[in-house]
């Protein structure tokens, strides 16, 4: 994969504000000091996360005897608590958390049983995602439909049908709230989008199921289906909901910016082509500090307890997008690359571009 610019037409060029004037050489001077792993550190996290969901987990199901509304309202803290969970695993995935990779695989195994997520299958899926992301022409490969896009001209290439469809199934009503928990709960007990090659992850996937049927399965037996079963669905729905919303806005948002495979560089893609998404101090610790995407894109080996002073380190941090939590709400809403201009657009802004004379006479 290319790391430095070559030439390109116009519309591939990015704009001199996503340009970066920083070579991946004088980064990655910076980024090496904090690719290392404070074992100390991961260990607090992972004490300060489990502890309190295990508690708050128990505190659902005892405080389902006295009523419905009282267990929903601990599935909140529980549900933020999971996020974390996921985020601490995407660090194992990343062998960031810990200094060894035995260290991680444990870590990011015991974690997917909170989170509904094989490890193995999930990591290598994530790793392809982060072969590509930005590049318009490997689309086809590690992306998924939160981090992907369109470009406005193939979505005015399409029918009325399909786009009528794409229009239905991006709505944000099923993007962001119906589908998350179905991608958790259901199609991640599938090794779905993994080619048969891929043994281990295929493994991960029913290894994972299996866990999940033993962990679950023997609570239910204590505690009966129906509370186990609330308990479920009361945290992984807005914990997913809220994961999937987080790593949508990271990726597509108003100022992101696209490049085709030729003028793709790995500076301009972490530094433009991901946010800086700014959260007030609590859901920086719920969410392990992953909202500054931009330096986990650059340097992936970092962990999340240095992100932060990663970003700080360089002037080059400073010229991301900041997305702020107002903004994340409607990033998700920037669907399609208009190459013309070389922004993200909205349906509603593609719809109202011009069709080409040729195409609006055919």
């Amino acid at each position: 994969m290319p790391e430095t610019t070559s030439t390109a037409s116009p519309a591939d060029a990015a704009p001199d504000a996503t340009r970066p004037a920083f070579g991946l050489r004088e980064l990655r001077v910076v980024t090496q000091r904090f690719q290392r792993a404070v074992p100390r550190t991961a260990a607090w996290q992972l004490a300060t996360t489990f502890l309190p969901l295990l508690a708050v987990l128990a505190a659902m199901q005892a405080g389902l005897a006295l009523g419905w509304w009282w267990a929903l309202a601990l599935a909140l803290p529980a549900a933020a608590l999971t996020v974390r969970v996921f985020a601490l695993q995407h660090d194992a995935g990343h062998g960031s958390l810990f200094a060894t990779p035995r260290a991680n695989d444990l870590v990011g195994r015991l974690c997917s049983l909170f989170t509904f997520t094989p490890y193995g299958h999930w990591r290598r899926q994530h790793a392809g995602h982060h072969a590509v992301w930005n590049d318009l022409d490997r689309r086809d490969r590690g992306t998924d439909i939160y981090s992907t896009c369109e470009t406005v001209a193939e979505y005015r290439a399409m029918g009325p049908g399909r786009r009528r469809l794409y229009r239905i199934l991006r709505h944000p009503l099923l993007m962001l709230l119906v589908f998350p928990p179905l991608v958790f709960l259901l199609l991640y007990r599938l090794p779905y989008d993994a080619p048969l090659g891929w043994g281990r992850e295929h493994r991960s996937v029913h290894l994972t199921n299996l866990s999940l049927v033993i962990l679950y399965g023997g609570l239910a037996t204590v505690l009966g289906v129906g509370p186990v079963v609330a308990g479920v669905v009361a945290v992984m729905v807005p914990a997913s909901i809220t994961g999937v919303w987080l790593f949508s806005v990271q990726h597509r948002f108003e100022g992101v910016h696209w490049a085709r495979h030729a003028a793709w560089d790995r500076v301009a893609a972490s530094l433009a082509g991901s946010s800086y998404l700014q959260l007030p101090a609590v859901l920086r610790w719920v969410t392990a500090s992953l909202g500054f995407h931009h330096v986990h894109h650059l340097a992936p080996r970092i962990p999340n307890y240095l992100l932060e002073a990663c970003h700080e380190a360089h002037p080059a941090f400073a010229t991301v997008r900041v997305v702020t939590l107002r903004e994340a709400f409607s990033a998700p809403d920037h669907l399609l690359w208009d190459e013309e201009a070389g922004r993200m657009v909205t349906i509603k802004d593609a719809d109202r571009i011009p069709l080409p004379t040729s195409s609006a006479t055919a």
